[in-house]
């Protein structure tokens, strides 16, 4: 679908049109940064690693993929059941889970509009942090037990897509992390970078929150996003 750009001394701003708009949660439309630092800190120290480096690779990914990588050639079955026990911690943890600013409207405008959750949190993760920022949940949702690959694979965002019926070229995915934008990139759609990690990653374009995007639909059902980027 098209995209058209507009540039002044201050701002820019770039116009897309899509038919579905794909959402990831943890630092999208959740500010969960606090518990998943706090969490993830604790796993590095418990294992020997450093904890700024470990955080380097935590978002965006599913635990079990993230521990693959920080700590390799230990057996998968072990990283599964640590998962396990993490996402149990991080569901019962949600001091300082917050809604990304512009995340409260923007949803109220999609709310009737074609859209679904993707995210590497499982059911249970989901449905408390989206509650703790009083969000309201996608009817359409693909979590972390809906898949068999962690992003930056493509495979939770195809899915979403399917679910939606809507081809993925036509699909316009909102993302934080690097994992998340390769992953939609894999996809064939383009990416919408939300917040300051995003930026490094190459994102179709980059806003600082989703204050700066607004949503338009067509008579056709096309929609229209106008995203303000930084300068």
């Amino acid at each position: 679908m098209s995209a058209s750009t507009t540039n002044n001394a201050a701002r820019t701003t770039v116009v897309l049109s899509a038919k579905a708009l794909l959402l990831d949660m943890d630092g999208t439309l959740v500010n969960s940064d606090a518990v998943v630092e706090r969490c993830w800190r604790d796993w590095a120290v418990e294992h020997g690693l450093d904890p700024r480096e470990a955080l380097k690779v935590v978002h965006g990914r599913q635990g079990y993929a993230t521990m693959a990588i920080l700590l390799p050639g230990r057996p998968m079955e072990q990283n599964h059941a640590e998962n396990a026990e993490m996402l149990a911690r991080e569901t019962a943890d949600t001091d300082g889970v917050v809604p990304v600013e512009g995340a409260p409207e923007f949803m109220a405008a999609i709310a009737d509009l074609p859209h679904a959750l993707v995210t590497s949190a499982d059911a249970a993760l989901a449905t408390v942090r989206m509650s703790a920022a009083a969000l309201p949940m996608p009817r359409v949702r693909v979590t972390a037990e809906s898949v068999g690959a962690s992003k930056p694979d493509p495979e939770g965002f195809l899915k979403g897509a399917a679910e939606l019926g809507v081809d993925p070229a036509d699909c316009v995915v909102f993302e934080d992390s690097g994992a998340g934008i390769a992953a939609g990139q894999a996809a064939g759609m383009r990416v919408v970078g939300i917040g300051p990690r995003a930026a490094a990653h190459a994102p179709t374009a980059h806003v600082r929150d989703l204050r700066s995007v607004r949503v338009d639909s067509a008579p056709d059902g096309t929609l229209r996003l106008t995203l303000t980027t930084p300068a």
